[in-house]
């Protein structure tokens, strides 16, 4: 069976089941790529997780992770992974947020959402109101901003080093060797106002055989 026809296969089922989630659960639907989706207001997600796997029998929220669209006026996507072992589907969920609005905490529902919840706080500086230990989690002590925010600097703002004289590890802010360049890919070392150079076997190009 290839590929496509799996695809419709999983959609023909997950479209029923969508249908029915949003008749249930008054949220919105969309299947694409053989995958359900359901976006819900943020101050329900307790409210649609507890009906998934109670109702649904999603039993296992497989991951908590975030998606940064910074010219929305809610920036962040928070999406959960939801999968049930008796319907042999999964479904994602998604809610808004910035930096500002709390989430709620989705603990007392999937108690595995305590780790997820405190990876994307640290990545993204998503805040879940009610979590029990908002702390960082995969950044260093004092880590200053949210490394996969799309406004983060991909050079970061401080480095990392091992000082000889002072026998330990010291935090300094970022050196650049150089500056960072835009190159001309017509003459990346003399500028667009030379011609380009010829590459072995470029010459070649225009002599018909």
């Amino acid at each position: 069976m290839t590929s496509l026809a799996v695809q419709a296969q999983h959609e023909a089922v997950l479209t029923p089941l969508g249908t029915e989630l949003v008749g249930a659960l008054g949220v919105e639907a969309q299947v694409a790529f053989g995958e359900l989706t359901l976006v819900a207001p943020r101050e329900r997600i307790v409210e649609v997780l507890t009906a998934l796997r109670d109702r649904f029998q999603f039993q296992q929220l497989l991951d908590v992770c975030g998606a940064d669209y910074p010219d929305r006026e809610e920036r962040f996507e928070v999406v959960y992974h939801l999968l049930s072992l008796t319907k042999n589907a999964r479904v994602r969920v998604k809610v808004t947020t910035d930096e500002v609005q709390p989430v709620p905490t989705v603990i007392e529902v999937y108690p595995s959402a305590g780790w997820f919840e405190r990876e994307a706080y640290d990545m993204y500086g998503m805040v879940f109101e009610g979590h029990p230990d908002m702390r960082r989690l995969l950044t260093d002590y004092g880590f200053e901003g949210h490394p996969l925010r799309k406004d983060f600097p991909m050079t970061g703002y401080v480095e990392v080093r091992y000082d000889e004289e002072q026998k330990r590890v010291v935090y300094e802010p970022v050196k650049l060797t150089q500056e960072f360049r835009t190159f001309d890919f017509l003459s990346p070392w003399e500028g667009a106002e030379y011609p380009a150079p010829v590459l072995p076997g470029d010459e070649k190009a225009g002599v018909k055989g």
